[in-house]
C-alpha cells in the first residue's frame, strides 16, 4: 500500500470512527457492533503506528469523545472517566506485564482479574451513604444525569450499609433472557427489533419515562471505588470485597493471581465458558492489584497504565472483499462466497465468508473492494453481515451472477427458489461433488478418499458410478501419480471396510434432492428396507413426519428414474445394507419431541445441536410440519421460521433451547 493510498485510508477511517463514536456515545443509535467498531479503530491505530508521520493530531484514537444528549441535565464528574487500553493476544498481555513491572520497579506483581461485562458504564455518587447522582460516562468529564432511571434498578442500593461518601463505577447490563422477552414484545406490537442486550440497556437508561425503564429488568455490577472519604484498601481484590460489604452487587467471578501466567489461565477458562452466564462477557479486565502501585503508575492521556482489557477473540471484525467466487454444491446449488483479505475471527484466520445467494448480495449491496463486517458463529464459514459503504472505493461495481460457469455450464434461478443451480447435473464438477459427499463422513465415511483422490480417479476414468469405488484395485491406484504402495493399500483396505452400511447412510449417500441426514434417518426408520422405500407412493411419503409434499415429490422422482435405479442396483452388488434395528422407546427429557433447526447458532454447530437433542431422547427433522414440536431459530433463520409461524409451531431462541437441553 503506497503512502497516498494509506493516507487516504487513514482519513476515511478517522472520519468513520468519529461518525460511529458519535452514534454510539452521543445519539444512542449505533449502526455497527462494538466488535466491528473496535476492528475499525484497531486498523486505524495500527496504521498510525506504522506511519506516524501520516497520523492526525485529532485522530479519534487520541482522545476520549462523547457528548450529552438534550433532555438530560449535565453532570461534571468528580473523578475523570478513563477507558482501558486493549490486549488481544498472549503476546499483548505479556507486553503489558513487562511494561507495568518496569513502571513498578519490581518483577513480582500480583494481578486482580475481573470479567469485562459488555454493558453500559455508570458513575454513582453517594453522600452519607445515600445515592445522590447517577451519571453516564459522557465524554469522560461531563455526563448525563440519569438518576431517576437508575433508581429503578433493584440491584443498585439507594442507601449503603455505611454512611460514607463514595463515587463508584460499574456496568448496567441486560440479561439475555430479558432481552429476548423484550424483543418478543416488540414483535407482538410491530415495533423495532433490538440488536443486542448492550445497546438495549444503553437505550433504556436514556428513556425519559422511568416507568418504561422499570419495566425492563436491568441489572448492575459495580467494579471500582473511584473516590471515598476514608482510606482505600491496600489491594484491588480487597476493594471489590469492600464494595460488596457496602451493599453493591459485584460480579462474583473476580480473582487474584500471582503472575501473568495466572491471568492467561483465567482468560482461557472464561473464553471457553463466556456463554454460560446470562450477561455478555467480552474479555477480562486485568489490574495491578496493589493500589499504591496503581497510584504510582498513574494514567496516560486516556487510560490507566496499571490496567488493561484483555479482550476475547472478536466474533465480528472488519475486512475487505477482494473477490466474489461461486461454489458448487452436491445437488447443483451455486453459493456465492466472499474472498476476503485474511483476518482473525474468534481465534482463527478467515479468508472466506458465505454470501448465501443473489438476494443476500443485493440486500447487503456487497461489492468487490468493499470493507465489510463479518461474523463467525457456530458454523465453520462466517457470514458477511454488513457493508461499510463510507469506505467503498470508486472502482467498486455491483456483482451480477453469470449465465454460465467454466466446468459447470449454464446456471439458472428457478421461480420461487433463492439459489441458482447448475442446469446440467452430469458435468465433471457436479458428479465430482456427489462422489465427494458419497465418501464423506455424512455417508459411507471412507477414510483417505477425499476430493483430490476422487478427482484423480475420475480424470483417469476409474470411477463413473458409486459401485466403481468398490471395484478399485491396488494395481490401478499404483499407476496414478497420487498413490504409493502404502497409500494404495490403505485406501483399498478403507474401501473394503465400508462394504456394510446402515440404510440411513445408504439413502444419504445417494444425494436425493432435499434429502439430508435427518430425512434419511426418518425414511430408514419408517420403511425398514430400501425396497419398501423405492416403491412407496408419493402420498404415503408425504405423510411421514419430517418429509412433506415437496420432499416426497423429489424422492418419488428420484426412484422413478431408470438411471438412478441402475446406479442403486450396481451399488447393491458391491455393498450390503445392515438390517434396521427397531429403535427402543426413547428416554430422556426430550423423549417423543421433534425439532427442526434453522439459522446459525452462536454457541453450537448444527451437528452439535442435533447430537444434544438426540442424546436427550428427541428427534431432529429437516422440514417443518404440524407435528413438529419445536423450531430452534438461530441468526438469519430461513423459510422454516415462517413455516413454523404459519403452522403455530413453538419457536425457541438459542438461549431457550440451551436451557431446555441443559
Amino acid at each position: 500500500m503506497d503512502k497516498q493510498v494509506t493516507k487516504r485510508r487513514m482519513r476515511e477511517l478517522e472520519k468513520l470512527v468519529n461518525h460511529h463514536r458519535r452514534l454510539y456515545h452521543v445519539l444512542d443509535a449505533p449502526e455497527i457492533s462494538d466488535e466491528a467498531y473496535d476492528s475499525l479503530e484497531e486498523e486505524l491505530r495500527q496504521l498510525e503506528e506504522r506511519y506516524p508521520d501520516l497520523a492526525s493530531p485529532n485522530s479519534p484514537t487520541r482522545r476520549v469523545s462523547g457528548g450529552v444528549l438534550p433532555g438530560f441535565s449535565k453532570v461534571t464528574h468528580e473523578v475523570a472517566q478513563w477507558s482501558f487500553d486493549d490486549a488481544f493476544t498472549e503476546e499483548d498481555i505479556r507486553a503489558f506485564d513487562k511494561r507495568v513491572k518496569k513502571l513498578a520497579g519490581t518483577d513480582q506483581l500480583t494481578y486482580t482479574c475481573e470479567l469485562k461485562i459488555d454493558g453500559f458504564k455508570i458513575v454513582l455518587t453517594y453522600k452519607s451513604g445515600r445515592l445522590v447522582t447517577a451519571a453516564t460516562r459522557g465524554n469522560g468529564e461531563v455526563g448525563e444525569d440519569v438518576t431517576v432511571n437508575i433508581r429503578t434498578i433493584k440491584s443498585i442500593p439507594l442507601e449503603l450499609e455505611k454512611k460514607v461518601d463514595v463515587v463508584v463505577e460499574g456496568e448496567i447490563w441486560l440479561g439475555q433472557k430479558e432481552f429476548e422477552r423484550i424483543n418478543r414484545e416488540q414483535v407482538e406490537k410491530g415495533g423495532v427489533i433490538y440488536a443486542n442486550p448492550r445497546n438495549t440497556a444503553a437505550g433504556t437508561i436514556r428513556q425519559l419515562d422511568s416507568r418504561l425503564v422499570a419495566g425492563r429488568r436491568l441489572d448492575s455490577f459495580i467494579y471500582d471505588l473511584a473516590k471515598a472519604n476514608f482510606d482505600l484498601p491496600a489491594t484491588q481484590y480487597e476493594e471489590l470485597k469492600l464494595l460488596q460489604s457496602l451493599g453493591f452487587k459485584v460480579n462474583k467471578h473476580f480473582t487474584e493471581v500471582k503472575d501473568i501466567d495466572g491471568v492467561i489461565k483465567y482468560w482461557q477458562e472464561w473464553e471457553e465458558k463466556k456463554t454460560k452466564e446470562d450477561y455478555w462477557i467480552d474479555g477480562v479486565v486485568v489490574k495491578v492489584s496493589d493500589i499504591s502501585l496503581q497510584t504510582k503508575m498513574g494514567y496516560t492521556g486516556k487510560s490507566p497504565r496499571f490496567a488493561i482489557a484483555f479482550k476475547f477473540p472478536a466474533e465480528q471484525v472488519t475486512t475487505v472483499v477482494e473477490g466474489i467466487s461461486l461454489q458448487l454444491g452436491r445437488q447443483g446449488a451455486i453459493t456465492p462466497v466472499a474472498e476476503l483479505r485474511p483476518v482473525q475471527v474468534a481465534g482463527t484466520t478467515v479468508a472466506r465468508a458465505t454470501l448465501h445467494n443473489e438476494d443476500e448480495i443485493k440486500r447487503l449491496d456487497v461489492r468487490v473492494g468493499d470493507t465489510v463486517v463479518i461474523q463467525k458463529s457456530g458454523d465453520i464459514i462466517p457470514d458477511v453481515i454488513q457493508v461499510i459503504k463510507e469506505l467503498r472505493p470508486k472502482s467498486a461495481k455491483a456483482y451480477h451472477f453469470p449465465a454460465s460457469l467454466p466446468g459447470i455450464g449454464q446456471i439458472e434461478r428457478r421461480p420461487g427458489e433463492a439459489a441458482h443451480r447448475a442446469v446440467d447435473k452430469n458435468t465433471f464438477a457436479q458428479v465430482s461433488r456427489r462422489f465427494h459427499y458419497f465418501a464423506s463422513k455424512h455417508a459411507f465415511d471412507i477414510p483417505g478418499l477425499g476430493p483430490k483422490q476422487i478427482d484423480v480417479l475420475m480424470e483417469n476414468k476409474l470411477i463413473a458410478t458409486y459401485a466403481d469405488i468398490f471395484k478399485l484395485t491396488e494395481d490401478e491406484l499404483l499407476a496414478l501419480p497420487r498413490f504409493a504402495a502404502t497409500s494404495a493399500q490403505k485406501l483399498i483396505k478403507a474401501i473394503n471396510s465400508r462394504r456394510t452400511v446402515t440404510l440411513a447412510r445408504f439413502i444419504t449417500a445417494l444425494s436425493i434432492p432435499q434429502v439430508g441426514e435427518e430425512t434419511a434417518e426418518d425414511l430408514a426408520n419408517h420403511f425398514g428396507t430400501l425396497n419398501k422405500l423405492m416403491i412407496a407412493k408419493q402420498g404415503n411419503l408425504a405423510e411421514i413426519n419430517g418429509v412433506g409434499e415437496v420432499v416426497a415429490e423429489k424422492i418419488s422422482e428420484f426412484f422413478a428414474n431408470r438411471g438412478n435405479q441402475k446406479i442403486i442396483t450396481d451399488l447393491l452388488n458391491e455393498v450390503k445394507i445392515l438390517p434396521v434395528k427397531l429403535k427402543a422407546k426413547p428416554t430422556g427429557k426430550l423423549a417423543g419431541q421433534t425439532f427442526v433447526l434453522t439459522g446459525t447458532l452462536a454457541n453450537l454447530t448444527r451437528d452439535e445441536a442435533k447430537k444434544r437433542i438426540k442424546e436427550a431422547g428427541g428427534e431432529v427433522h429437516s422440514s417443518v410440519s404440524a407435528q413438529t414440536n419445536f423450531v430452534v431459530a438461530g441468526e438469519k433463520p430461513g423459510s422454516k421460521y415462517a413455516q413454523a409461524q404459519e403452522l403455530g409451531v413453538p419457536i425457541l431462541s438459542e438461549t431457550e433451547f440451551l436451557k431446555l437441553i441443559k
